[in-house]
């Protein structure tokens, strides 16, 4: 039996920096996370990356190298981070160089959509195992965007594609951040879904996220919805079916173009499961034509944010075996 190897996954958020010690066999070992500190600038969290893995490279220097999950996009190598919007001063950074820069010599380096490298952490260690082709969605912050097409990610030309975020589902819709009116993301996003669930349960005193969110519920989250949901509160759970709803719509596009009807929906929002997804599998088929409907499938991604390093590990593996 062939020795087990070891990668590094990084999965780089806005708020915070996490990195996880992944077996090609096992899974995730074990993780540390330290704090972006994104307003500072791209070298200050390079910084802080590299101060990351000097801790797991004391402990294993035999690593066989680091995967960086990455917020924005990624060059068609997996060299270069491009233009994130949650971290200040940052233009394109070739990764590998930066990294190498600051730990020497690491191995194999390369960096990958987040939202792709948590489908491939769900493809190989998640609910998408149980398929060979699925989309996945992520909602969290933004709502994400990857295709798993034969088990392996599915990039375009470029190395972009799956940007399910940034599609409309209402051209007269609200501003997404991308700049894009009626963009999925300016309906799911964590603070666009916020805003909206604010503004209706404003008036329903009813509501027990009156009891949760402070006063003129100045501190709703999707979390509070699903928490008061789980209370029976009728009003959050109409919120997270609207949600669902919504994401349904965009789905049924994707479907119609890829035919790929499994679906993995993951990040933080996901969490409200089936109070989003129920609505999301009946919108799902409504916007689906028929000739594609046989199949259908929507699952949740049980593993949380352990997918994006997860996923950024095996991209270590794969490349290692040639088959990047």
């Amino acid at each position: 039996m062939r020795q087990q190897r070891l990668a590094l996954g990084i999965d780089l958020g806005g708020t915070s920096i996490k990195a996880g010690l992944v077996s090609e066999r096992e899974g995730l070992i074990r993780e540390h996370s330290v704090i972006t500190e994104a307003e500072k600038g791209a070298d200050r969290v390079l910084d802080q990356i590299a101060e990351l893995v000097s801790g797991f490279l004391d402990d294993h220097p035999d690593l066989l190298g680091i995967g960086l999950g990455f917020p924005g996009a990624v060059n068609w190598e997996r060299s270069e981070a491009i233009k994130p919007v949650n971290i200040a001063d940052w233009d394109r950074v070739n990764v590998p160089e930066a990294l190498r820069g600051r730990l020497g010599s690491t191995g194999i380096i390369l960096v990958e959509n987040d939202a792709n490298a948590a489908a491939l952490g769900s493809c190989q260690f998640g609910a998408g195992r149980h398929f060979d082709s699925f989309i996945m969605v992520t909602l969290g912050t933004g709502v994400g965007g990857a295709i798993i097409y034969q088990n392996r990610i599915f990039r375009g030309a470029t190395g972009s594609a799956g940007e399910i975020g940034h599609m409309t589902i209402d051209f007269k819709g609200p501003m997404a951040r991308s700049g894009i009116s009626g963009a999925v993301e300016a309906y799911l996003g964590q603070r666009f879904l916020s805003r909206h669930a604010r503004y209706q349960l404003m008036n329903k005193k009813d509501s027990l996220v009156h009891g949760m969110a402070g006063p003129d519920l100045l501190d709703m989250s999707p979390k509070i919805l699903h928490e008061a949901a789980l209370l029976g509160d009728e009003g959050s759970k109409e919120i997270l079916a609207w949600a669902g709803n919504k994401l349904g719509i965009v789905l049924g596009s994707a479907v119609n173009l890829l035919d790929i009807r499994k679906i993995v929906v993951g990040g933080g929002i996901s969490a409200a499961g089936n109070f989003i997804l129920d609505a999301a599998r009946e919108s799902l088929v409504a916007f689906t034509t028929p000739a594609l409907r046989d199949g259908l499938e929507v699952v949740q991604e049980p593993g949380g944010n352990d997918m994006g390093m997860l996923g950024a590990a095996h991209l270590i593996f794969q490349q290692a075996d040639g088959l990047l």
